[in-house]
């Protein structure tokens, strides 16, 4: 098995370089290399030795994640927007949460910043990493290479998400860790509830970054086309302060967003059943936003550049 070096910057929000001259070697670098983890012996099959949807292969799945992982490796942008942009943000939200009034914040700001920062690690590592890259990878022809081989479009696109999937959960794992050893916050109280949240976290806000990226041109306009969903979340899925805060009408209407479930199962799991909502119903809407996802997905994903 033959080792192939990429060339180029690519990799999470900074594949930019493989668009400029020389591009076109880092482009081909690249594919060759994500194909290269699974093919085996032979190179890359036909489509019509493609298996099934639903026939997925742990070891291809792992075979890109590696790949995925090494590109990101050798990209600072993406390094920092995956590591220490949720650190940055953390401590944003920290301020402006110890500035708010103690009535606004029944839980205390302490518990307040690590509900809103689980909730801000997952955006940002998960939902707006993984549009920059599956945009980078779709513009260098790479997602459309991979599909002439042997793996399926779900083990395309869970492969790609494998490392920000697994660099999102173990950030919320040292916050978590963290929070409660530096900012004397006492341990969640319903554990099982915070990681039921996260881990349904994670494939939603995947499928959301693929959607996305489907309107997205360049990775450079990933920041902008990630922007409405980003501040809509933040400021109405209960992340900054509890949606009961809100006025009646605009809470009811919050609850119905993406991340609100989520961010339920969050809070419940760090302050107790008492302080969060039905959580019945916020599975429930989870669940839904699911199926809407992965049903749009299916149909709008683009596979092909938008060049």
């Amino acid at each position: 098995m033959s080792t192939v070096r990429t060339t180029g910057n690519a990799g999470t929000g900074g594949e930019t370089g493989t668009t400029k001259a020389g591009g076109g070697r880092g482009r081909e670098a690249a594919a060759r290399m994500l194909r290269h983890g699974f093919h085996g012996k032979g190179g890359a099959g036909g489509p019509q030795d493609r298996p099934a949807l639903g026939a997925v292969s742990p070891a291809r799945l792992a075979a890109l994640g590696r790949a995925e992982l090494t590109l990101l490796l050798r990209n600072r942008n993406g390094l920092f927007m995956a590591l220490l942009m949720p650190a940055l943000m953390l401590f944003v939200l920290r301020s402006v949460l110890a500035g708010m009034p103690s009535g606004d914040l029944p839980m205390g700001a302490g518990a307040a910043t690590l509900i809103g920062g689980t909730g801000m690690t997952l955006l940002l590592v998960v939902y707006m990493g993984l549009v920059a890259t599956y945009t980078a990878r779709r513009e260098e022809l790479v997602l459309k290479r991979l599909r002439t081989g042997e793996a399926t479009d779900p083990e395309i696109l869970a492969g790609a998400a494998l490392p920000a999937a697994v660099i999102a959960l173990v950030q919320c794992a040292v916050l978590t860790a963290g929070g409660v050893a530096v900012l004397d916050v006492p341990a969640p109280e319903r554990p099982e509830l915070l990681l039921l949240g996260v881990l349904a976290a994670v494939p939603l806000m995947a499928g959301l970054s693929a959607l996305t990226s489907a309107v997205t041109r360049t990775v450079e306009s990933a920041g902008l086309t990630t922007l409405p969903l980003f501040l809509v979340t933040v400021l109405g899925s209960g992340m900054m302060t509890p949606r009961d805060a809100l006025p009646g009408p605009v809470g009811d209407l919050c609850e119905l967003l993406p991340f609100s479930g989520v961010m339920e199962f969050v809070r419940a799991g760090w302050l107790g059943t008492d302080a969060a909502g039905d959580l019945f119903q916020a599975g429930v809407m989870t669940l839904v936003w699911a199926i809407i996802t992965v049903s749009a997905v299916g149909r709008w994903f683009r596979w092909e550049p938008r060049r």
